[in-house]
This record gives C-alpha cells, structure tokens and sequence, in this order.
C-alpha cells in the first residue's frame, strides 16, 4: 500500500488550460474515484500521475517519494503504477497467463509466477490461463486486465474508465470483482469515471472535477447529500430545484415547510429536493400539498413519477422516485409531502413569492457539470 499525494497541480495544451491547482491526497488502501463530465480534465489528472505526461507545475508524491515536481518528472516505469485502460488493451497472440505475467523479468514469465493466484483474486479460474482473451467476456478481460496489473505488486492502481464498453449487467459484475479484488490486495487505487453510480459506489471517497478545478472531494453519501453547489448536485443525481424562503432552521417553499441540513442566512434560498425524498399519499388530508399524476416511467423496481401541483400557482410540476410495486395510475390525485433534511443554498432573487416558486427537475448528467 502506498499513500498519494498531488499538490497544486496544473497542465496545459495549446495554450487551454487543462487542469487548474489540483490538490488532491490519496490515503494507503483506499480507492477514489474521479468523477466529471468529458473534458472536465480527469483523463489528463490520470497520465500526469503515471508520467504519460509532464506537468507544468506543482508536485506528485507516491509512498513520500517525489515523481514529479519542478525540473522533475521520473518516467511511468520507474513509479511502479498499474494501469487498466480503458477495454483491457490486452495482447490478442497471448494466452491470458501470458498476458498476466507480460511485465515481469524473464525468469517470472517462464515460470508463469503467481498466475493461478491472481486469477483467483479477480475472481477468474484457473482453467482460464491456457483461453486466448478473445475467448472471454468484455468483463473478464477487464478482470485479466486488472490481474496484469497486480503482478507487478504496484504501489498504486489507477482506472481509466475500465467499465465504459461494458454492457449495463456486466459492468456491475465487474465493478464488484474489481472492488473486493482491490480490497483483497490491500491496493491503493484511482479511478477515473464519468458515471455517477460507478463513483458512488466503488469509491472510499469522490472527488469532483469541474472545468480542471476539484469542485469537492468527500466521502459518497456527504457528496450526494450536501453536495457544494446546485451544478453538482445535478451531477450526481436527480434534483429539482425550488424557490423558498429561510427562516431559521426551516425553509418554506411549495413543498410545504421544510427542515433544512444545514444552516444559511434567512432571506430567498434555492431549495434542493431530491425526487426519492418526495412522498406520496394516495388518500391526501385537508393540509396535504396535493397533486395530480401526469406521467409514470416504469423501470420495474422502481418508478419516476411526474406530478402537477393543484395548488400552486407557480410551480407546475414535481418528480417523485417510489417502489415498483406503489405505481399510482395517471390522472390520480394523491398527497405530497418530503422525508428528510433538504439542502438550500441564498439567492438574490428577493421578492419572489416562496410558496409559488418555479420548481425545475434537474436529471443526473454529465453534461451539465460546467
């Protein structure tokens, strides 16, 4: 295990700036995953740390020992990093065991050394050594690609992306091996990715590029619950977004009044609401917020259910996620209501009418982190 550690990093092509003083400490053991949207500079982050690239400025240490810095850059094969690409990149003339052991001395690719060991920590069989890797699955090659690797018993595993050509099925199978192969090994590992479950679910802590800036760096759930801005938590999820006004520890808007996760200055707020927060009542009482169902998207373990307020005479419309099974018929009229601390941020929009305010559904996308 080996500890990372990035100081005030930066790197340019052509004059456009890439990355902008990236500050970033990887602690032994533990995996971050490096999550933005195409272009975000996450990809470059990656190279500059195996030395594919040189820095313009700032410093990486790996294990205390310098790799980059001013008028230092050591070369990728002498920082003992192991790097999964994007599909494998695995040899198609090579057996899988010969595949393995590529990047080890003469002696250890003869022997064939610690082949069925690694295969059984990635979760392959044995019998698989002797297959060429166009006999295997996407996900098994990425798990052979990750065995590769390992041999080298590296100080560091970085993944670029290594799930992105996998079908959806398959990249969770393969997400899981990967995640208890890494454990199993006591690795120190980054992954890069712009899927936001992936991040969310493999990473000990996520760490957010925006524009070659880390936006926010904090363990999944702090992420998704009190993201930094309103860009980001858009980022990482589905969020609607709701005039308010605060007031102490509460905050009134068209969703009724709600207690807030952490305190802001009273006055005009963005509220934001995730739609799993969004409770519905299918016999609403007298104070209920009520609603009519206009649309259902059913995804068989649970559904995204569009709602239009009857209320309100701003705010039109409002998402809610609810299990498969609690599906309401369109044309229903049921009751709101939010479970859950909500997360605001001040606006300067004074003077707008809190209990009306415009409520817009923001999907979970890439590319609206700008």
């Amino acid at each position: 295990m080996a500890n990372l550690h990035i100081a005030n990093l930066a790197k340019s092509f052509g004059g456009q700036a890439v990355l902008r003083d990236v500050s970033l400490d990887v602690a032994p053991g533990r995996l971050v995953a490096i999550l933005g949207s195409s272009g975000s500079g996450k990809t470059t982050l990656l190279r500059l740390v195996c030395g594919f690239e040189r820095a313009d400025a700032g410093v990486i240490e790996i294990d205390g020992q310098p790799v980059a810095g001013p008028g230092l850059h050591v070369p990728p094969e002498r920082r003992r990093i192991g790097y999964v690409a994007q599909e494998g990149a695995l040899f198609p003339h090579l057996s899988v065991a010969d595949n393995i052991v590529f990047g080890l001395p003469r002696r250890a690719r003869r022997a064939r050394c610690r082949v069925a060991e690694l295969l059984e920590l990635v979760g392959l069989p044995g019998s698989f050594a002797d297959r060429p890797p166009q006999a295997l699955s996407g996900g098994e090659q990425q798990r052979v690609a990750l065995a590769r690797a390992l041999a080298l018993t590296p100080r560091l595993v970085l993944l670029d992306e290594p799930f992105s050509a996998l079908d959806a099925a398959l990249r969770a199978e393969t997400r899981t091996a990967v995640t208890a192969a890494l454990a199993a090994a006591d690795a120190t590992a980054v992954l890069v990715t712009h899927d936001q479950a992936e991040a969310l679910s493999m990473g000990h802590e996520v760490a957010v590029l925006r524009e070659g800036r880390l936006v926010q760096v904090s363990d999944p759930v702090t992420l998704y619950r009190h993201p930094r801005d309103a860009a980001l938590a858009s980022f990482v999820g589905e969020v609607m977004v709701v005039r308010g006004e605060v007031r102490g520890a509460r905050v009134t808007c068209a969703l009724g009044e709600l207690a807030l996760a952490s305190f802001i200055q009273d006055g005009p707020a963005e509220v934001l609401v995730r739609p799993e927060q969004v409770r519905l009542d299918a016999d609403p009482r007298g104070d209920t917020v009520r609603a009519q169902v206009c649309a259902v998207a059913f995804y068989g373990h649970d559904a995204l259910v569009e709602l239009k307020l009857l209320q309100a005479s701003g705010m039109q419309s409002v998402s809610a996620r609810v299990a498969g099974y609690q599906v309401p018929a369109p044309g229903t009229v049921v009751g709101l209501s939010v479970e859950g601390a909500v997360t605001a941020f001040p606006s300067d929009r004074a003077g707008d009418d809190a209990a009306s305010g415009l409520c817009l559904t923001l999907p979970g996308d890439a590319g609206r982190l700008r």
